[in-house]
């Protein structure tokens, strides 16, 4: 079975063949790539996917409302926590962008139906032959970083919106000739 390039060995190929790509309309699942792609900025996306159930566990499965209310105290319990990125800043944005997106789900209803307006309720599917051609962001991930910077989100600039976008199927960047394209 033929796979994407970077899906060569686990816990990437797993990702890859059951999540990365597929359209992603559930809030909460949407809110923790948000969160968990600002995490991998400077790392690799294997090192966030091995931590991935810490995660989720120090996160309240990434559940907004809960993490939106995190004060200086869980900032510093987290900052001891060696199954995530112990990095002030990452931890702190994930606490902020999880105020932003309560904001988002209150201003349009749903976070789903904020991010999906972006691209008129259907995903971009791309046709790229090999890795090398896919962009590291585009014009829309670039607007997307706008808008979300301008909410005031953090840890979302273009690529990192990109990389979620991906990641979350608004756009399909699996290769031509892999199987879940």
């Amino acid at each position: 079975m033929k796979r994407c390039k970077w899906a060569e060995s686990e816990p990437n190929v797993t990702y890859h063949d059951t999540e990365w790509g597929i359209p992603v309309h559930d809030d909460r699942k949407l809110f923790e790539m948000l969160i968990l792609e600002g995490a991998q900025a400077g790392l690799s996306w294997v090192t966030i996917l091995k931590r991935r159930e810490t995660y989720r566990a120090a996160f309240y499965n990434f559940d907004a409302s809960k993490l939106s209310k995190f004060t200086q105290r869980d900032v510093n319990r987290l900052l001891k926590d060696e199954g995530i990125i112990r990095n002030k800043l990452k931890v702190s944005s994930a606490i902020n962008n999880a105020k932003r997106f309560l904001e988002v789900q209150s201003e349009f209803g749903s976070f789903d139906k904020y991010i999906w307006e972006f691209v008129d309720y259907t995903p971009i599917k791309n046709k790229f032959k090999n890795a090398s051609e896919i962009p590291a962001s585009t014009t829309l991930s670039d607007r997307i970083s706008q808008d979300l910077k301008k909410r005031g989100f953090n840890f979302v600039g273009s690529t990192i919106c990109y990389a979620f976008m991906q990641a979350v199927g608004i756009v399909n960047d699996h290769t031509v000739d892999c199987f879940r394209y």
